[in-house]
């Protein structure tokens, strides 16, 4: 008997209030997926590490035609998807990992590559 293969993409944010529209990108993708049942991870490197930050969200415009950053990130999490911060990106912006939001978790590349070798699909934004 074969086991199936889990679906999984992996979604790269590298933009905050810069571009808005394309901070918003990751976390629309992330969410079909997970409403189709494809497992979802988004990594935030660059400017994208703010959007972990606690409170950052909280005042932004919504991007586009897309719903707030605030609720797209709640939505994330809250169907299971995974938050990765780069750590060297949030040290030279002097965010501690105490500054993140809930379900967060902190990675590095190595740990990014590997993910990225198992998904069937990685995006970037």
């Amino acid at each position: 008997m074969t086991e199936e293969k889990e679906e999984k993409i992996i979604c790269i944010c590298t933009h905050a209030d810069d571009d808005p529209e394309k901070a918003a990108m990751p976390f629309v993708m992330a969410n079909a997926a997970l409403a189709m049942d494809v497992k979802a991870l988004v990594a935030l490197q660059g400017n994208g590490v703010y959007l972990a930050r606690m409170g950052y969200v909280d005042n932004l415009l919504p991007p586009g035609g897309f719903s707030p950053l605030k609720k797209l990130i709640a939505d994330f999490l809250e169907l299971g998807g995974e938050l990765k911060v780069c750590v060297p990106c949030i040290k030279s912006r002097n965010i501690q990992e105490s500054d993140l939001i809930e379900g967060a978790s902190t990675t590095a590349a190595g740990v990014l590559i590997t993910e990225s070798l198992a998904a069937d699909v990685v995006y970037n934004y």
